[in-house]
């Protein structure tokens, strides 16, 4: 086994991970509680940098092993990478503490968990970049952990980025009534359910998933408690993240990459309020408008690509 940093613990499941990827968790003593994690060592002593990556909702990192395998494969294994998952998201991490109720876990938490990890990273590596990618919430995790370390974090990358008006969006707007209490807990409790469903079953439900995305998101569906976290994570980001922070955008802007979809049911006109906040003529921020067969959904089918933008962020930020 890869050697581990030392704010990760070993952590045997029943997973498939790609080597040279370690099966991990995250202790945050200051937390105290757990978080899922998979570490890409790199095959230097020294690594140029060190990327932490924050999911989406579902937090669990099982499902973008394809897109950070490929990155780090394409960087020559000169990257180092920490896939943190969101706390409470992972079943088969237990809970402790005062986190030991997974339904008490929301945005806060998971910034914290986020900043932790990067003070982790930076005393483990002090001679190394940072640089932080997340997707959709955690694009917006990902900029308050910008605000909160800005002499700690060299580049941000920000996918499929959610971080304006979410409850104004047009799948916010068709969807926000089902993150509504009692409706995420009723569904926790009904998702035991799918567990009399045959895999064969739910492959068939999800026809262009690859088989290992399928075991994934069976695993996520027979936990109740992973279920209800995300539900009430996702009814806390409508209420939450409203306002875009063009301040934080515009003083960042030299650090910041975008990659948005060409239409992306999660994102809406706020795009566009995104875009504004830059001028054009001026601004160094990345923006790339991604094909129209990539999805917000990226890490289902479309890692590679989204790995190989990835890569030539870390090259144009002379991180590797």
């Amino acid at each position: 086994m890869s050697a581990l940093p030392p704010f990760l613990r070993p952590f045997q499941q029943d997973v498939v991970v790609l080597e040279p990827c370690v099966n991990a968790v995250f202790p945050h003593d200051k937390l105290d509680a757990s978080a899922h994690a998979f570490w890409w060592p790199s095959h230097v002593d020294i690594p140029p940098a060190v990327l932490l990556f924050i999911p989406g909702n579902p937090g669990l990192v099982e499902f973008y092993t394809p897109f950070l395998a490929a990155l780090h494969e394409k960087s020559g294994g000169r990257l180092s990478i920490l896939a943190h998952g969101h706390l409470g998201h992972s079943p088969a991490v237990p809970h402790g503490g005062a986190y030991k109720d997974p339904y008490s876990v929301g945005l806060t938490a998971q910034v914290e968990s986020a900043l932790e990890a990067v003070d982790a990273i930076k005393a483990a590596f002090p001679q190394s970049a940072i640089a932080v990618a997340g997707h959709s919430v955690g694009a917006w995790i990902t900029l308050q952990v910008m605000k909160a370390r800005p002499d700690t974090i060299a580049s941000v990358f920000l996918l499929f980025p959610t971080i304006a008006h979410i409850a104004k969006t047009p799948n916010g707007h068709s969807l926000s009534w089902v993150f509504r209490s009692p409706l995420p807990r009723l569904i926790s409790y009904a998702s035991v359910l799918t567990r009399a469903l045959p895999l064969r079953v739910l492959a068939m439900l999800f026809p262009d998933w690859p088989h290992t995305q399928v075991l994934v998101l069976r695993t996520l569906l027979h936990a109740r408690s992973a279920v209800y976290a995300s539900l009430s994570l996702a009814h806390e980001e409508m209420v939450t993240i409203r306002d875009l922070d063009a301040t934080l955008l515009q003083e960042y802007s030299r650090r910041l990459h975008f990659y948005f979809a060409k239409s992306d049911g999660w994102v809406g006109q706020q795009k566009e309020d995104i875009l504004k906040a830059f001028d054009a003529g001026s601004s160094s921020v990345k923006i790339v408008h991604g094909q129209a067969d990539i999805p917000h959904s990226f890490c289902i089918n479309h890692g590679e690509q989204l790995a190989q933008q990835c890569f030539e962020w870390l090259l144009s930020a002379r991180l590797l």
